[in-house]
C-alpha cells in the first residue's frame, strides 16, 4: 500500500498541472453533490434529538439548564408536486392526454415563465395566494387603494408586505415594477398569458403585464389593526364634553361614508375622523379626546347612508378612523442642549424590542437615543444618536444588548426591557437573518440554525435578566408586554426615570405614531411551533428563575402568558 503510495506521489511531483487539475475535478464533483442534496429535499430536524442535561424548577444558583447536543438529519420526501400543482392550477394543467405534467418545461414561453415564477413565489409565500391575472384600466383601477413604484427593485413579497402592513386584502403587481393595494378587485379574470411581465427586482418571477395585474390575497396570520383602506380604525368612543374644542373642525354629510369623512379630515390636515351620524368631526388625540376610553362597537351601530356594511356612528357616539396624516406634535428631535450628567441603559435581550422602545422615547422627549454599537441600517431609518459614542452625553440613554458586572456598571441608571423568551427568541432570529423588518427563510427554521440559536441564546436570555438585577443602579423594569398593552402608563415610567417633563398631549402624539418604521407585519408568520418539547422545558426552567428573581426583589414577577407553553 506504501509503494503505491509513493508512485501516486511521485506521479503528481513530476507533472503538477495533472494535480491541480485532478484537484480541481474533485472539488467540482464535491459541489455538484452538495448542491444536489440540497435542492433535493428540505432539511427537517430529526426526532431522535438528546435529552437536555438540566430541566424543570431549579433552586437559586443552581447552574443554568442547558439544552444539549441536537443532532440534525436531513429527510427527503416524495413532495406530491404534480398533484399538487393540478389542484392548485385547475384543469388546463393536464395534458391533451389527461395526465397530468409533473415539469413546468412542458410549457414555453410566456406560459412557462408566468406558471414557474408563480410556483416558486406560492412555495415561498405561504402566507399569500395567488388568485389569478386581472385587466386594470388606468382610468380606473382594479385596486384603488395605495400605491406605489420601483423600477429596479421590486418583488412580489415586497408589494405583498407593503400592502399587508396597510391592512389591505389584496396586493396586485403589473408592468413589472409597480404595486397595487386594495380592499376588493374590481376588474375581471383574464388570460394567465397576459401577466408574463418579469419583476424587475426578482428574477423568474412574474409581476404583472402591461394593464394587467397579478394579484394575491393576503392572509394575514396575526390580528393586524381594523382598517378601511388607509385608515386605521380606533374605535367608538363617547361624544367628548366640549366637542368644538376636541374636535374643531366639523362638516355635514348627507351622503355619509367613511370614505368622505377621512378623505374630508386628510384633506384639512387632521389625523382623526370621527363620523358621528350625519356629521365629520376631525381633530389631533387630546386630553379632552383621549381614545382611552373604548365603548361597546353597538352603541356605533349605526349603518352609513351612502354605505351599507360600514357604521357612521350617532351624536352620542362617535366612529373614530386614524389617517394617514402624520401628528406632527412629536416629530421634532434633536441631540441634548449640554452634556448629560449621567448616562442611562436601555438595556434588553436582542429581539425584545429595544428598538421599538428607542422610537417611543425619541417621540416622547424630544431627544436623540445613542447606542453601544453602530448600526447604519437604523442610522439611516432616522436613529442620528446612532453615530455618536454612547459615552458623548448628547443623548436621553443608551441601547445595549450587553450583560456582565463591568459592563453594567458602567451606567448610572438603566431601563431594563424584558420580553416572553419564545418571542423574543423568534424575533431575534428574524432580525438575524431577515433584517429589522425582514424575516427568516424556512430553510433556516428547518435547518440546523434554528436549533443551535437556541441552545446559545436561551440561557443569554436569562442571565441577561439576572446581571442587570444583580449589577445594575437604579433599575426600572418594564415588561415589553405591557409597554404594548398600556403604551401611556408605561412609556410614562420610562421617561419619568429619564429626567424629563413630558406634556400629556405629546405621549397621547405617540400613542398615534407608535408603530415607526420597525414593525414586521403578519404575513410570514409561522403556521407552526418551532419549539421543540425539550426546548421548551428548558426554557420554562430559565422563566421560573428569572421569574422567582424579579419577586424577591419586590418587583412584578414575569407577566402569565410566558407560559406554559
Amino acid at each position: 500500500m506504501a509503494k503505491l503510495w509513493f508512485k501516486f506521489q511521485r506521479y503528481f511531483r513530476r507533472k503538477p498541472v495533472r494535480f491541480f487539475t485532478f484537484l480541481a475535478l474533485y472539488l467540482t464533483a464535491g459541489s455538484l453533490v452538495f448542491l444536489h442534496s440540497g435542492f433535493v429535499g428540505q432539511p427537517a430536524v430529526s426526532e431522535n434529538q438528546a435529552n437536555p442535561a438540566a430541566a424543570g424548577g431549579l433552586a437559586e444558583g443552581a447552574e443554568l439548564p442547558f439544552l444539549g447536543d441536537m443532532h440534525l438529519g436531513r429527510g427527503f420526501r416524495d413532495t406530491g408536486e404534480a398533484s399538487s400543482m393540478a389542484r392548485r392550477y385547475g384543469p388546463w394543467f393536464k395534458g391533451k392526454d389527461g395526465n397530468e405534467r409533473a415539469k413546468l418545461g412542458d410549457y414555453g414561453g410566456a406560459w412557462s415563465r408566468a406558471l414557474k415564477g408563480r410556483v416558486v413565489r406560492e412555495k415561498e409565500e405561504e402566507r399569500a395566494k395567488y388568485i389569478g391575472c386581472y385587466l386594470d384600466d388606468t382610468q380606473s383601477r382594479a385596486l384603488r387603494g395605495v400605491s406605489f413604484f420601483d423600477y429596479k427593485k421590486m418583488t412580489i413579497f415586497r408589494c405583498q408586505d407593503n400592502c399587508a402592513e396597510r391592512g389591505y386584502l389584496y396586493a396586485g403587481l403589473e408592468f413589472g415594477a409597480e404595486c397595487y393595494c386594495g380592499h376588493k378587485i374590481q376588474a375581471v379574470n383574464v388570460s394567465e398569458a397576459e401577466c408574463d411581465m418579469e419583476c424587475k427586482g426578482e428574477r423568474g418571477s412574474v409581476c404583472g403585464g402591461a394593464n394587467h395585474l397579478s394579484v394575491y390575497r393576503l392572509q394575514l396570520a396575526q390580528e393586524s389593526a381594523r382598517r378601511y383602506g388607509s385608515a386605521v380604525f380606533r374605535g367608538c368612543f363617547r361624544r367628548p364634553d366640549n366637542l368644538s374644542l376636541a374636535l374643531p373642525v366639523t362638516a355635514a354629510m348627507l351622503n355619509m361614508s367613511v370614505d368622505k369623512c377621512v378623505d374630508f379630515c386628510t384633506e384639512k390636515e387632521y389625523p382623526l375622523a370621527a363620523l358621528a351620524g350625519n356629521a365629520c368631526h376631525c381633530g389631533f388625540p387630546t386630553t379632552r379626546f383621549p381614545l382611552h376610553d373604548r365603548e361597546d362597537e353597538q352603541l356605533c351601530a349605526q349603518k352609513c347612508s351612502a354605505e351599507e356594511f360600514e357604521s357612521c356612528g350617532t351624536p352620542s357616539y362617535f366612529i373614530v378612523y386614524q389617517t394617514q396624516v402624520q401628528d406632527n406634535r412629536c416629530m421634532d428631535r434633536r441631540f441634548l442642549p449640554g452634556k448629560s450628567k449621567q448616562l442611562i441603559a436601555l438595556a434588553s435581550f436582542p429581539g425584545a424590542g429595544n428598538t421599538w422602545a428607542r422610537h417611543l422615547i425619541e417621540l416622547a422627549t424630544g431627544f436623540y437615543t445613542g447606542s453601544y454599537y453602530f448600526d447604519g441600517s437604523l442610522y439611516n431609518k432616522g436613529f442620528k444618536g446612532e453615530r455618536d459614542h454612547w459615552r458623548s452625553g448628547r443623548t436621553i440613554c443608551i441601547k445595549t444588548h450587553e450583560s456582565g458586572q463591568k459592563e453594567i456598571e458602567a451606567f448610572d441608571a438603566a431601563i431594563l426591557l424584558i420580553r416572553n423568551p419564545y418571542k423574543a427568541l423568534m424575533a431575534e432570529f428574524n432580525r438575524k437573518y431577515g433584517g429589522h423588518i425582514g424575516f427568516a427563510a424556512h430553510a433556516h427554521w428547518k435547518g440546523k440554525e434554528w436549533p443551535e440559536f437556541v441552545r446559545n441564546y436561551a440561557p443569554w436570555w436569562a442571565t441577561h435578566t439576572l446581571d442587570w438585577l444583580k449589577f445594575g443602579k437604579k433599575v426600572l423594569v418594564v415588561h415589553f408586554e405591557d409597554l404594548k398593552q398600556d403604551l401611556f402608563v408605561q412609556l410614562g415610567r420610562m421617561v419619568s426615570l429619564l429626567g424629563v417633563a413630558v406634556r400629556e398631549d405629546r405621549l397621547l402624539c405617540v400613542e398615534s405614531q407608535k408603530d415607526g418604521n420597525f414593525k414586521r407585519s403578519g404575513l410570514r408568520k409561522l403556521e407552526y411551533d418551532p419549539y421543540t418539547a425539550d426546548m421548551q422545558k428548558t426554557i420554562s426552567a430559565y422563566i421560573k428563575m428569572v421569574d422567582a428573581a424579579l419577586k424577591g426583589r419586590n418587583l412584578t414577577g414575569v407577566p402569565d402568558d410566558y407560559y406554559p407553553r
